[in-house]
């Protein structure tokens, strides 16, 4: 009889033990918070463990305005110098038409953009900085074709840029002045793009 008292009083107490464990999972067992590709579980910092890498960006980032006008009036300077050079060393005439137009276009944004920044009191350099003027130092001393080449090579990767910078402030400036400038601005870019592509092609076809 006491033993079986005995084993009635185990059998109640583990009974009583296991209440509070079965009830925290609808199958019975004990379950870990689980989390889906992409969720953050509670308590979690989101990005810790989860898809954003140290190294992403958020696409909804603003662009900074006044930094976007500076590289904007080195850029717009060097491709009118970049032009003359063009005009006066590139052995094609379609080079040296080329060359006119980046200087023709160019000198009409870079005017545009000097009434701008002064009347928002934007800060713009007058004077090209020496990254800017190392290429221009460079092909200086090319001529014929050799400067074509180096010239078309220039421009293809000059222009990709132009083009992804403009088309950023255009779409995501914060300064509605300074990103309407780089909207109008912008087909131009595009065009003198589209050109240099064209150059390029007719360069490898030689």
């Amino acid at each position: 009889m006491t033993r079986k008292l005995i084993l009635s009083l185990v059998s109640s107490v583990v009974s009583l033990c296991m209440q509070p464990m079965l009830a925290q999972s609808p199958g019975g067992g004990m379950r870990t918070p689980s989390t889906v590709p992409g969720q953050t579980a509670p308590g979690q910092t989101p990005g810790a463990n989860g898809p954003l890498s140290p190294n992403s960006t958020d696409p909804m980032a603003k662009v900074d305005d006044k930094k976007f006008a500076k590289d904007a009036a080195l850029g717009g300077m060097a491709e009118v110098e970049l032009g003359k050079l063009a005009t006066q060393k590139a052995s094609r005439d379609d080079i040296k038409q080329f060359g006119q137009k980046i200087v023709d276009d160019h000198t009409k944004a870079n005017d545009q953009l000097k009434e701008l920044a002064s009347k928002e009191n934007i800060p713009i350099p007058d004077a090209l900085d020496s990254k800017h003027q190392a290429r221009i130092d460079k092909l200086s001393k090319l001529s014929g074709e050799d400067f074509d080449k180096a010239f078309v090579k220039d421009q293809l990767k000059d222009h990709q840029a132009e083009v992804r910078d403009f088309s950023a402030e255009a779409q995501s400036g914060t300064d509605a002045n300074v990103k309407t400038f780089a909207s109008n601005v912008l087909p131009t870019l595009q065009q003198h793009l589209e050109q240099v592509k064209d150059l390029n092609k007719s360069e490898k076809n030689k």
